[in-house]
């Protein structure tokens, strides 16, 4: 869930930019993944350190999942940012 938020800039400043769709880069718009919710997984030189950072685990962890989980986790993410939008204009 909190990758959702992460997508929808819901989340921690910390957190928001880490998250990147594979559909947002220009060299990897016309594959396949770039029309599922696949992330990229950012590279680490560290194998001890740097796989354990919460950008590696969690696009990982995403991208380990069904498209059905990832498509309803994004669904209602937006449907909560639309609630907070719709809260803060009133």
């Amino acid at each position: 869930m909190l990758v959702s938020l992460c997508l929808h800039g819901l989340a921690p400043p910390y957190l928001a930019n880490d998250p990147q769709p594979v559909s947002d880069l220009d060299a990897r718009q016309r594959l396949c993944s770039a029309s599922t919710c696949t992330l990229v997984v950012p590279t680490t030189r560290l194998f001890t350190v740097g796989d354990r950072a919460f950008p590696v685990t969690a696009t990982r962890t995403w991208n380990s999942l069904p498209d059905s989980v990832t498509k309803y986790y994004i669904q209602a993410v937006a449907r909560i940012a639309d609630r907070t939008v719709l809260q803060q204009t009133t």
